[in-house]
């Protein structure tokens, strides 16, 4: 039964799901970058400024489905140091665990990122 529903509306889903993870990790870098939506600004060259310029750039391409596929890449790796260093902090404990780290957001986004770098842009997308 849900084959027959859902599966026709898997294009739709995928660019809504490219859309809003884009659009929200645009989020998350303006707040870095501008220091708007509650966020502080960053330092201009700082590590943390990098990633927020990353995020808003990533962020947007990933949503309008513009150089998806690299965009998405870069995405994914930075969130994947975002884990490891500023997370997990390379301490090999029970900090490991995101639930624990509070790095639940920077494991899922670098999944994500990594799944639409290698799935494309799909619908809705140039």
């Amino acid at each position: 039964m849900f084959d027959k529903l859902l599966a026709p509306q898997t294009g739709r889903a995928y660019m809504a799901l490219r859309i809003v993870s884009g659009l929200l990790f645009a989020y998350h870098g303006a707040q870095k970058v501008f220091g708007v939506f509650g966020g502080t600004t960053q330092e201009v060259g700082t590590q943390m400024w990098v990633g927020g310029v990353i995020e808003l750039a990533g962020g947007l391409m990933i949503a309008l489905g513009i150089g998806t596929r690299l965009a998405a890449f870069l995405a994914s790796g930075t969130m994947a140091v975002a884990y490891f260093q500023f997370h997990w902090k390379f301490q090999f404990d029970a900090n490991f665990f995101p639930a624990a780290n509070g790095g639940e957001l920077a494991v899922l986004y670098c999944f994500l990122f990594l799944y639409i770098a290698c799935h494309g842009n799909g619908r809705g997308s140039n």
